[in-house]
């Protein structure tokens, strides 16, 4: 009976074990998602920034009133408040993106951290139950 009973705590610990790699493996997928939208969403601040730029620097070359105001570009005021603006916008998205990218990792250790505990018991479970075979198998030898 005690051999049953470590066989059903041994399928159960292999069970949970399969389980949390499941979930490893979905966080992990989900992490490599958050990654790729914050690659997505600097690509998308970069592109924002060269059209502001192209925008301005026509702006600037076409009114001669700013040409003669400013030196560049860069200096008519509206140029940086867009540019301001545009980082503001897409830094919330970034920020987002990271504290969901620090939940995946907070998830993937508390998973891992389960998974090397439940490992050790299923480590201990199946040395109990060879124990009990090898001593149930001897137990008729010895008479």
């Amino acid at each position: 009976m005690a051999i049953a009973n470590l066989q059903e705590t041994l399928l159960s610990y292999t069970l949970r074990k399969n389980q949390l790699n499941l979930d490893i493996m979905e966080y992990q997928s989900q992490k490599n998602l958050a990654i790729a939208s914050v690659a997505d969403t600097n690509s998308l601040l970069a592109s924002g920034k060269a059209e502001l730029r192209d925008y301005f620097k026509y702006l600037y070359n076409n009114d001669e009133e700013l040409q003669e105001a400013y030196t560049d570009y860069t200096e008519i005021p509206e140029f940086e408040e867009e540019i301001d603006k545009l980082t503001a916008q897409i830094q919330d998205e970034l920020d987002e993106l990271s504290a969901w990218e620090t939940q995946l990792n907070a998830q993937i250790t508390t998973a891992s951290a389960e998974l090397t505990e439940v490992e050790a018991y299923i480590q201990s479970v199946t040395t109990m139950l060879q124990s009990n075979i090898q001593g149930d198998f001897n137990y008729g030898l010895g008479q």
